[in-house]
């Protein structure tokens, strides 16, 4: 019996030893910036005189599912994550909303985190065809916001401030479709904070972990 204890005693002793060390390696190494469209990441201190230009996301302004206004606003002070995508999409869109139902899921009725799919099909993405859309998938519309609006806006927005395509899109045409599989991490100043391949599961579970090192970052 006593040489069991000894045994649970010493995995104990480990075990708390390997979450010391995570934790304190999660204080050591924050989540990185990301300030252009190569996705280069940049670890900042605050006393950087660099801090203060931190690239951030630009202001702006669509229509939500619900006929509602969603603006840059109402996800200040929260960690959100963003994507794009169309209601017509037969392959890639799916795999990516399941992957953001990861998301939804892991963090159920966490005010902090939130969610954002922007359609980049604006003239076929009516929103009752997001109502439906939100149904089928059993979308928390609470904390998880599809949104339409202007295609030049979307685009822009798109391109400049979330740097969403693989390619950058700055010299791109206006009228060359937008389809990215990528997923952004913004934190609660509106900083981007991660990158993900939206329609890998293993990036989206990486992508839960970040949202964790994120929230201790601002607890």
């Amino acid at each position: 019996m006593q040489k069991y204890r000894i045994y649970w005693g010493i995995i104990t002793i480990m075990v708390v030893g390997l979450v010391s060390c995570n934790s304190k390696k999660t204080k050591e190494k924050p989540l990185p910036f990301f300030n252009k469209a190569d996705f280069t990441p940049e670890w900042i201190q605050k006393n950087d005189p660099k801090y203060a230009k931190i690239h951030t996301i630009a202001p702006f302004k669509f229509i939500n599912q619900d006929n509602q206004a969603v603006t840059n606003q109402t996800f200040a002070g929260k960690i959100y994550v963003a994507n794009f995508f169309f209601t017509t999409c037969g392959s890639v869109c799916p795999r990516m909303t399941e992957n953001m139902h990861i998301i939804q899921e892991e963090f159920d009725g966490d005010e902090e985190v939130m969610m954002i799919s922007h359609t980049v099909m604006p003239w076929v993405d009516s929103l009752p065809r997001l109502r439906k859309y939100v149904k089928r998938k059993k979308i928390d519309t609470k904390r998880w916001h599809l949104v339409t609006g202007k295609k030049d806006e979307i685009y822009q927005l798109a391109r400049q401030s979330y740097f969403a395509e693989e390619k950058p899109g700055f010299d791109k045409d206006e009228e060359e479709f937008l389809h990215t599989e990528h997923v952004i991490l913004v934190d609660t100043k509106g900083r981007i904070r991660g990158v993900y391949n939206g329609t890998l599961e293993l990036e989206a579970k990486r992508l839960v972990e970040d949202i964790k090192t994120l929230k201790q970052e601002i607890g």
